[in-house]
């Protein structure tokens, strides 16, 4: 277990560093001080390497629990407490240059990296937010006609554009970032509520 987390760690910072396509299971086993066969051993190979990397990086900081549905409370702090966990996962520096490397990846005509983040990230995160809201729709928090579109428009409307901004290198570390994401995430919440909260 120690090897295998030595490993997941040095991919991480590996994969942010040098993004996927100039990542090799070589570099990975040295930074790890262990031999590469003990990486295949462990993983099999890169995708799937990278693919555990992101999985346990994304269930750390974006846990199942916090979509479970609890009808006795409300759906507004439900929420709330979502958008507040995405967002913060937007504005830290590590996350932003996971995403300029998939921008490379993508660039250089390598859409593997993106697309195993996408599976992993995004589309998980939207299962999880799709199976609440129908959860929501169910015991009548909600009124929602189509679970899918909404979840799409959560989360456009709680994350605003900082992440693009950081990504285009507009403001990195803002002071005003901890009262910007408080405030997306409250308006988009509302936003959110307004639409579908039964008449």
């Amino acid at each position: 277990m120690e090897k295998r987390a030595a490993i997941l760690a040095a991919a991480k910072a590996l994969f942010i560093r040098n993004a996927f396509a100039g990542t090799s299971m070589d570099a990975i086993a040295a930074e790890a001080k262990v031999s590469k066969l003990t990486v295949y051993s462990h993983f099999g190979d890169k995708d799937n390497l990278f693919r555990e990397v992101i999985r346990s990086r994304i269930e750390d900081l974006l846990p199942e629990d916090i979509y479970q549905f609890d009808p006795h409370v409300g759906i507004e702090q439900t929420l709330h407490a979502i958008a507040q966990a995405h967002m913060h996962i937007d504005c830290q520096a590590e996350h932003v240059g996971t995403f300029r490397a998939i921008l490379s990846d993508c660039r250089q005509g390598n859409p593997r990296y993106g697309k195993l983040l996408w599976e992993e990230g995004p589309a998980r995160m939207h299962r999880l937010m799709e199976n609440l809201l129908q959860q929501a729709v169910d015991h009548g928090a909600l009124d929602i006609p189509v679970v899918k579109t909404a979840s799409v428009q959560f989360f456009s409307l709680i994350k605003g554009d900082m992440l693009l901004r950081r990504l285009f290198g507009c403001d990195e570390c803002p002071e005003t970032a901890a009262a910007e994401i408080e405030a997306m995430a409250r308006t988009g919440v509302n936003t959110f509520l307004r639409a579908y909260v039964p008449r």
